[in-house]
């Protein structure tokens, strides 16, 4: 069918859904009519023509799906309605009716095309060479893949359910800058831009954190942001150049209470966005309900290998250790750097979790504050589940002579091919001068708490639109040179 725009209306007034009428005539019998009249508007996704009868299947992403039924005799332009495509948008009045086989149905009066599917719309995908087009064609995806928009509509529920029970708890939402003229708050590549009236160069934010600790200095005792940050570094099934956190600070508490929090809150969101605290995890199912394991880092890397790596063993024996677990790390790491590598490539994706690993090498944490008890540590920790990072958190850094020896410290450790440029934040560190009181700071990765809530492996699919190498077609190769995907 070809329609003009001419042909469609502006408007449609559609009012019941396909979940709602599944709801309130669940009791209608086989061959019963209910007398109640609706108009519902969705996608045809199945279209089938029985003589005089022709049947068709809407989506409305309401969760459930309503039969057309529409009849030569009482349809209005049957004929049309008998040749509409599958992917058409349909807009349908009429008597809601269960079929003699017990299917709940709208027979339709009267109908409207609303859009036209002008390509081929598939009943499904499969097969490796399609997981790339589902990521760049979402907008097909979606229909034809009913889980990918369930993926979306739990995120959705979930960052909900995060703000809703962070303003209970008395933080206030707030937005930072997302172009920094210093790249800082994680040890990270920024990607770069150029501000055209400034004449300067910015860098997209690798993180909110320095701005969110000025506004505790300013006075804002609970603050949170959830938003998205830039790190232009590699991609893989759990990390995106682009993906989206939350951040939150607590004036007058330490990491001890954002365990607390972190548990709390991760566990409630699970509860109101999935109804549940359970979650799959590969085979095994894993409860996030508090309380979680709280075990320090080096009492969890001599469990897991067997081999005491302490921060204050001697340099040259922790290397030695390294080897023997088949862990290279550069001449010269000192003991903490590599008690942090033992962990993060053989330690951390065997936990099961939920666990709190805790008291990080003062090394490889540059904001954090030092251990009150143990020395070359801080209060750091890492909520991890299913193998994965799902949180960091600190008892922040407050002294701002020492936290200008550790920018010292980590842009000499990272130089140039981690961390550009190695500049150091003077005005974070004047901002610290005016004091910021205890506090604690936690980041929680939204799109891998996603993945943990949705039982999904790559980061990829609880992300709408997410990070690909252009096509041919994009970079604007000529059409003869275009391929179908790209990996």
């Amino acid at each position: 069918m070809n329609s003009s725009e001419n042909d469609i209306p502006y408007s449609f007034e559609v009012t019941a859904t396909a979940a709602e009428l599944h709801e309130t005539h669940a009791d209608l019998c086989p061959d019963e009519r209910s007398g109640v009249s609706v108009s519902v508007a969705g996608r045809l996704m199945l279209r089938r023509v029985q003589g005089r009868i022709c049947f068709g299947t809407l989506d409305d992403a309401s969760g459930r799906r309503i039969q057309l039924f529409a009849t030569q005799t009482d349809t209005n332009e049957y004929r049309s309605f008998a040749r509409l495509s599958v992917g058409d948008w349909v807009g349908a009045a009429g008597e809601v009716i269960k079929t003699r086989r017990g299917e709940l149905s709208v027979e339709v009066s009267t109908w409207h095309l609303l859009a036209e599917a002008r390509r081929p719309f598939p009943d499904k995908w499969h097969g490796l060479a399609d997981i790339d087009a589902r990521y760049r064609r979402r907008y097909v995806d979606l229909w034809v893949s009913p889980e990918s928009r369930l993926r979306l509509q739990t995120r959705s529920r979930m960052i909900s359910s995060m703000r809703r029970l962070l303003e209970e708890k008395g933080f206030i939402e707030v937005e930072t800058p997302m172009l920094h003229p210093i790249a800082g708050g994680a040890a990270a590549r920024p990607f770069v831009t150029h501000h055209n009236s400034l004449n300067c160069d910015f860098y997209l934010r690798v993180a909110p954190e320095l701005y969110l600790k000025r506004l505790v200095v300013g006075g804002l005792s609970k603050v949170f942001e959830i938003g998205r940050v830039f790190r232009n570094e590699g991609l893989s099934p759990r990390h995106s150049p682009e993906f989206t956190m939350l951040e939150l600070y607590q004036a007058y508490a330490d990491y001890r209470d954002i365990m607390e929090l972190t548990e709390s809150l991760i566990s409630e969101v699970a509860l109101a966005s999935v109804g549940t605290t359970e979650v799959i995890a590969g085979d095994q199912i894993l409860n996030l309900a508090p309380p979680w394991r709280r075990v320090g880092m080096e009492e969890v890397v001599a469990e897991v290998t067997g081999c005491e790596l302490t921060a204050d063993l001697d340099a040259a024996e922790a290397r030695r250790t390294a080897a023997k677990l088949g862990v290279e790390v550069e001449a010269g790491s000192s003991a903490g750097q590599v008690l942090s590598e033992v962990y993060e490539r053989v330690v951390e994706g065997t936990l099961l979790g939920p666990v709190f690993v805790c008291d990080f090498p003062v090394e490889v944490s540059p904001l954090a504050r030092r251990h009150r008890s143990r020395a070359g540590l801080v209060e750091r920790f890492e909520a991890v589940a299913a193998g994965r990072e799902l949180a960091n958190a600190f008892s922040e850094l407050t002294d701002p002579d020492e936290q200008r020896g550790r920018f010292a410290f980590q842009g000499q450790s990272a130089g140039q091919d981690e961390c550009e440029p190695a500049t150091i934040d003077e005005d974070y560190l004047s901002a610290l001068e005016y004091g910021l009181p205890p506090t604690g700071g936690l980041g929680i990765g939204i799109d891998r708490l996603t993945m943990l809530l949705c039982a999904t492996e790559s980061i990829r699919d609880v992300i709408a639109f997410p990070t690909l190498r252009p096509t041919p077609a994009e970079e604007g190769e000529p059409a003869e040179q275009r391929q179908a995907t790209c990996s």
